[in-house]
C-alpha cells in the first residue's frame, strides 16, 4: 500500500498509509498528515489516489512545495520520491521493498519520537528498542504496533513486525542494507532475540523482550 515516511533532519516522525482518495498535508488539526511548523501552510498540499496513481498537489502554499528539489505545482508521484514541506521531508513509497506481509498488518508506529522519553529500569517492561546513538541515545520506542518502522528514510529504513512467533525485523527501504549483530540481512526478515543489536545507517538500536 502507497505510504508516505515523514522525516526531520534525518529523524522519522511519522508514517501515513494513503488509504483514503484524498490526503491533505498542513499545519491545522484537521489535516491527515499534520506537520506543525510556521513554514507549513495551514492547509499546504494534497495527494489524491486515483486506482495505484498519486498526484501530489499545492494548494497555494506560502513557502512552496518541492519533490526531488523541484518546485512544483501538480505532480504524478513515482516509488521514492522525496517531498519537502518546509524544513520537512516526506518520502513517497509505493510499494514495500522488503516484508510484503507489512503493508497488509495496518498501520505502523512513530519512529525514534521524540516523546519516547528514558524510562527508570523498574519501568522497563515489554518489547521495545532502545537507541544507543546520537541525540536520542537512552530513548526507547516501545513496540505496541503491529508493525513499526525504524531507520532513516533514504539511508536505511526497517519495518518491526509482531508475528506469532515473536518480532520479524525486514528491509523497507534505503542504500544501506539493515545488519542484526554485524550480520547484513539478505533480503528476508530475520526473528529478533533479546539484546540483538540493529544498524540502520548509522542509527545503532538494542532490541529487548523482557
Amino acid at each position: 500500500m502507497p505510504k508516505l515516511i515523514v522525516s526531520i533532519d534525518g529523524v522519522v516522525v511519522k508514517e501515513v498509509q494513503l488509504t483514503k482518495d484524498r490526503v491533505t498535508i498542513g499545519r491545522r488539526p484537521y489535516n491527515d498528515v499534520v506537520i506543525d511548523n510556521l513554514a507549513v501552510s495551514g492547509e499546504h498540499a494534497v495527494v489524491e489516489m486515483t486506482g495505484a496513481l498519486a498526484m501530489l498537489e499545492d494548494l497555494g502554499s506560502t513557502n512552496g512545495t518541492y519533490v526531488n528539489g523541484r518546485v512544483i505545482k501538480k505532480q504524478v508521484l513515482v516509488h521514492e520520491d522525496t517531498i519537502e514541506i518546509g524544513k520537512y521531508k516526506l518520502k513517497f513509497l509505493e510499494r514495500e521493498s522488503g516484508d510484503s506481509q507489512s503493508a497488509a498488518t495496518g498501520p505502523s508506529s512513530v519512529l525514534l519520537g521524540m516523546e519516547t522519553a528514558p524510562r527508570s529500569s523498574s519501568d522497563r517492561r515489554g518489547p521495545r528498542v532502545r537507541v544507543l546513538t546520537g541525540k536520542s541515545a537512552g530513548r526507547e520506542l516501545e513496540l505496541t504496533k503491529v508493525v513499526s518502522t525504524v531507520g532513516k528514510p533514504g539511508l536505511s529504513v526497517a519495518s518491526i513486525t509482531r508475528k506469532a512467533h515473536g518480532f520479524d525485523l525486514a528491509r523497507v527501504e534505503g542504500v544501506h542494507m539493515p545488519t542484526v549483530n554485524g550480520v547484513a540481512l539478505d533480503g528476508s526478515p530475520i526473528t529478533l532475540k533479546h539484546q540483538d543489536l540493529i544498524e540502520l545507517g548509522g542509527i545503532r538500536l538494542e532490541f529487548l523482550d523482557s
